[in-house]
C-alpha cells in the first residue's frame, strides 16, 4: 500500500475516534450519573495531559527513533482504556482511568504529523490531501454515531471508542519508522524568535477556540436554534475545513506566515460574528465557513512551519511541543476563561474574549513574516 494511503487510513481512523469522543462521550458520562462539573473535569483531562505529556514523548521519539512504536502504543492504550471503562465502579476510578490514558496517549497525533511531514508523501502541499481523511473520519463518526444512538443506548459509546482506537492501532503498525538521533536527542531544544512567534500565535488561536468548542452549542441553544440545525452548523464547519485540505497544494504556494496571519484575521471576525450575530442564521453560516481558515489553513500552515522552524533532529519534539502549548495549554486556558466570561457577562463577552485572543496571536505572528517564513 502506498505511504500516502497508509497515512490517510490512520488519520481517518484516529479522527473517527475523535469525532465519537467529542460528540457522544459526554452523553455516556451523563448516562453514568455524572453531573455537569464532573463531566467538565473528565473532558478537560485529555487537554491538561496534552500540556505535559507530548514533549516528553517527543523527546523519547527523537532519542530512539520510536515514532511509529509510540503512536501504536498510544492507540493501544486508548483501546484498552475504553474497553475497561464500563467496568469502573466510581467517578473517581473513571477519572483516574481517563487521566492515565490521556498521559499515555497524548503524543499520537503530533508524532504522526511529524512522520507525515518528514515523508515524501506528505511534504509541502501534499499534506492536505492526506490530512483531509481525518476530517472525513470525523464526519463519518458523528453521522454514524447519531444514527446508531437512535436505536442503541449511550452505554455502547465506549465500545465504539475502543473499536476506532483499535483500528487506529492497526493502521499505526503500517507507518514508517522514525530516525534515531542519539546526540541530538539529548540536546536542549533552543527556541529562536521564529519558534517563539509560532508557539505564541498558536497558543492564542487555541485560546480563542476554547469559547467555540466549549460553549458554541450552548450559545446557539440559548438563541433558539434546534439541535438538528446546530448539528448542521457544526458539520458545515468541518466541510469547509475539508475544502481547505483539498486545495492545500495551491494554498501552500503562498508564504506560511501569510497563511497564518490571514487565518488569525479570519478568527477575529469569526468570533465576533458568533458572539454578536447569533440571531441571524446567515451570519452563523458565514462564521462557520470561516472554520476553513481558523482551523483548516491555520493548522496545516502551523505544522508545516514547525517542520521548517525546528531542526531535523528535533522534529518530533517540535510537533509535540507545539501541540502541548497550543491545543493543550491554550485550549484549556481558553475554555476556562470562556467559562468565567460567560458567567460574568454572557456569551457575547466570552466570544469577544476569543476575538481578543486571536488579535494577540495576530500580533505575535508578524515576526514570522519578517523572518521570511
Amino acid at each position: 500500500m502506498p505511504l500516502s494511503w497508509r497515512l490517510s487510513t490512520f488519520y481517518f481512523a484516529y479522527f473517527a475516534y475523535g469525532g465519537a469522543m467529542v460528540a457522544y462521550f459526554p452523553l455516556y458520562l451523563a448516562g453514568r450519573g455524572l453531573h455537569a462539573a464532573e463531566i467538565a473535569w473528565v473532558l478537560a483531562l485529555p487537554q491538561i495531559a496534552r500540556i505535559f505529556a507530548p514533549p516528553a514523548w517527543g523527546w523519547l521519539a527523537d532519542r530512539l527513533g520510536a515514532q511509529r512504536a509510540i503512536v501504536a502504543f498510544s492507540c493501544a492504550v486508548s483501546a484498552a482504556c475504553f474497553a475497561v471503562l464500563p467496568y469502573t465502579g466510581s467517578t473517581g476510578a473513571m477519572m483516574w482511568l481517563i487521566g492515565s490514558m490521556s498521559l499515555l496517549s497524548a503524543a499520537a497525533l503530533p508524532l504522526v504529523e511529524s512522520i507525515t511531514l518528514a515523508s515524501p508523501a506528505g511534504r509541502g502541499g501534499n499534506y492536505g490531501p492526506i490530512r483531509v481523511w481525518g476530517s472525513l473520519g470525523f464526519i463519518a463518526a458523528v453521522l454514524a454515531g447519531g444514527a446508531w444512538l437512535d436505536f442503541r443506548p449511550a452505554d455502547t459509546v465506549p465500545m465504539a471508542l475502543a473499536a476506532t482506537s483499535l483500528a487506529a492501532f492497526l493502521f499505526a503498525l503500517t507507518l514508517p519508522r522514525g530516525h534515531i538521533h542519539p546526540r541530538e536527542g539529548h540536546a536542549r531544544l533552543e527556541l529562536g524568535p521564529a519558534a517563539r512567534a509560532l508557539l505564541g500565535a498558536g497558543f492564542f488561536m487555541a485560546f480563542g477556540h476554547g469559547s467555540l468548542y466549549g460553549f458554541l452549542t450552548l450559545h446557539l441553544e440559548g438563541a433558539g436554534y434546534s439541535g438538528k440545525l446546530i448539528g448542521v452548523l457544526w458539520t458545515l464547519g468541518v466541510l469547509a475545513e475539508i475544502v481547505v485540505f483539498l486545495v492545500l497544494p495551491r494554498l501552500f504556494r503562498h508564504a506560511l506566515s501569510a497563511i497564518l496571519i490571514a487565518s488569525l484575521w479570519c478568527a477575529v471576525i469569526r468570533f465576533l460574528a458568533l458572539g454578536w450575530g447569533a440571531g441571524q442564521l446567515w451570519i452563523l453560516v458565514l462564521a462557520q465557513l470561516l472554520h476553513a481558515a481558523t482551523f483548516g489553513s491555520f493548522h496545516a500552515a502551523s505544522v508545516a512551519a514547525v517542520h521548517r522552524v525546528f531542526p531535523e533532529a528535533a522534529q518530533a519534539r517540535g510537533q509535540t511541543l507545539f501541540s502541548g502549548i497550543t491545543y493543550g495549554a491554550g485550549g484549556a486556558a481558553g475554555m476556562l476563561a470562556a467559562g468565567w466570561a460567560w458567567q460574568a457577562a454572557g456569551p457575547e463577552m466570552a466570544f469577544s474574549l476569543a476575538a481578543l485572543a486571536a488579535a494577540v496571536g495576530l500580533i505575535l505572528a508578524y515576526p514570522l513574516k519578517r523572518a521570511g517564513y
